[in-house]
């Protein structure tokens, strides 16, 4: 367990990522995050317990800031923290302004998950990054060197592709996602385990390459998402990524409300 000791009055934070499949929450103190948790939709079993526990080991100054793509997972999620401890919820892009500069001017349909992850890459990394994050839905998006969201790309994620091929053939069965053992898949579950990671292996490398060429310059590449070590592998024989960064959303959702107070009071971060 992760304790929090405010001695330099960095406010603590209890971050929230809503999803379409799950609620992840973690609890964070300027650079540190604790483990974070993932509660299931539709029932979320166990959330309001979680809540109340990490809200109680948090030391004051604390808040409650989320990201969301799914509005009714969203709404849940302030009755659970209605109930659990009253306390308001700051959602970014709501109730505060999203983190980073957009290179285009209609970012309403952007996922706000994709651009915190962007955002807490960048604050980390200072230069053009990539952001490949590996959930329900794989996305691929860049950020310059000027520190400017300029968008990507959105795929099915590993489980998706899956159960579109269970479900929508006849003979292709469910299978269960492993490293391929061969280029050439011997089995249909081979040649569909082949087919899902080393497609999504070559469509990381082919977005990063046509970002590179766009940017005119190489960025680096962080990935993050369940998924992010099967379609990486080891990360020392990349020669694409740099690095696996857990929970990157939940960080650039803490992020947001720092860069808030900075914007508040006029310092830096």
């Amino acid at each position: 367990m992760t304790e929090f000791t405010n001695t330099e009055g960095i406010p603590a934070v209890l971050a929230f990522d809503c999803g379409n499949s799950a609620i992840k929450l973690a609890t964070v103190c300027g650079e540190t995050l604790a483990e974070a948790q993932s509660f299931a939709a539709p029932d979320f079993a166990g959330l309001a317990s979680a809540i109340t526990a990490l809200w109680a080991q948090l030391p004051e100054p604390r808040r409650v800031v989320a990201c969301s793509v799914n509005p009714t997972t969203l709404s849940r999620l302030e009755d659970e923290l209605d109930e659990a401890i009253g306390e308001e919820l700051l959602v970014v892009g709501r109730d505060l302004e999203l983190p980073i500069e957009i290179a285009f001017d209609d970012c309403s349909t952007v996922g706000v998950d994709r651009i915190c992850a962007a955002v807490a890459a960048y604050d980390h990394l200072g230069t053009a990054c990539v952001v490949g994050d590996f959930g329900s839905a794989v996305t691929f998006d860049a950020v310059n060197d000027e520190g400017v969201f300029l968008g990507g790309a959105i795929l099915p994620g590993c489980g998706l592709q899956l159960r579109s091929l269970e479900r929508e053939t006849a003979q292709l069965p469910e299978v269960e996602l492993a490293e391929p053992t061969h280029v050439f898949g011997e089995s249909t579950a081979d040649a569909i385990r082949n087919g899902i990671v080393n497609g999504l292996r070559g469509a990381m490398r082919h977005f990063i390459e046509a970002y590179a060429t766009e940017m005119g310059n190489w960025p680096l590449v962080i990935l993050t998402g369940g998924d992010a070590r099967l379609i990486c592998g080891d990360i020392d024989d990349s020669d694409l990524v740099q690095a696996i960064v857990d929970d990157l959303v939940l960080r650039g959702v803490a992020i947001s409300y720092y860069n808030s107070i900075s914007a508040e009071t006029g310092e830096d971060n």
